[in-house]
């Protein structure tokens, strides 16, 4: 089965190992996917990410975190499709929940978290909100 939006289907196995209680979760790998892996590291959202090399592209293991026998990641949404691309500038990059969430930015100097694109000085792609 061909999947046309593969980030969406990263945020979905993601949301639904958390929602059924499940330690790990595999994905297929792709650089976008890693870098999205690593900023929910980065964020604390997840434990741990690694990488595992088969013969083809091969995969991402995410490690979910817990927190009282609940998922951290509360919620996690993809914004832009591939049918309906969100663009932000500098001035309106989104708050997710106030600031206590995440916005997922592609940008020009690669993918970071809304806070860090604000610092940097930079707009692109809105790909995702996590809280």
């Amino acid at each position: 089965m061909q999947i046309t939006d593969t980030i969406a289907d990263m945020l979905t196995r993601i949301r639904n190992a958390g929602t059924a209680g499940h330690a790990t979760c595999e994905i297929p790998a792709s650089n976008v996917k890693k870098a999205i892996a690593q900023i929910l590291l980065d964020e604390g959202y997840i434990n741990k990410v690694d990488l595992i090399s088969d013969d083809t592209q091969g995969k991402i293991k995410i490690t979910l975190k817990y927190a009282q026998k609940k998922p951290v990641i509360s919620g996690i949404k993809r914004i832009s499709k591939p049918g309906l691309r969100v663009y932000a500038n500098t001035e309106n990059l989104p708050k997710v929940l106030g600031g206590l969430g995440i916005a997922i930015i592609s940008t020009s100097k690669g993918i970071m978290t809304d806070k860090s694109a604000r610092k940097e000085g930079v707009g692109g792609e809105v790909l995702a909100y996590v809280w």
